[in-house]
């Protein structure tokens, strides 16, 4: 494992999915007040297509993006993972059960958290996956 580094030595690029805007846009101000670059979407094609164009340290994704495709984050996963295989990815969603959890970790997730989360509890898991200690 690497050294931890503080975020003032590396900035790591976030993506954060929720289809609920009151849920991406306060992860998304807490991890830039913490020094990361964050970008944000709340549907499956935009993040796919900022996936397409972008390299991330690290993807937080819900499970639901769409009422129609109740699994649509698993599909922005395996996008990830084509596209960017060392990009960490933590599912973080408010549906976990087994088979969703079995389902993300084989589509290539590193941590599968349940909603609601404590913000320092989730720092802590990004800091871990990204190498980055935030103060």
């Amino acid at each position: 494992m690497r050294p931890m580094t503080t975020h003032a030595e590396r900035r790591p690029h976030l993506l954060i999915v929720d289809d609920e805007e009151a849920v991406a846009y306060p992860l998304s101000q807490y991890f830039r007040a913490r020094g990361c670059l964050v970008d944000m979407a709340t549907e499956p094609e935009e993040a796919e297509a900022l996936v397409s164009h972008r390299r991330y340290d690290l993807a937080i994704l819900d499970v639901c993006l769409s009422s129609l495709r109740t699994t649509a984050g698993l599909d922005v996963l395996r996008e990830i993972r084509r596209r960017s295989p060392g990009t960490a990815v933590i599912v973080l969603s408010g549906h976990v059960s087994a088979e969703v959890e079995r389902e993300a970790r084989s589509a290539g997730a590193d941590r599968v958290l349940a909603k609601p989360m404590p913000l320092r509890e989730l720092a802590a898991e990004v800091s871990s996956l990204v190498g980055v200690a935030f103060g």
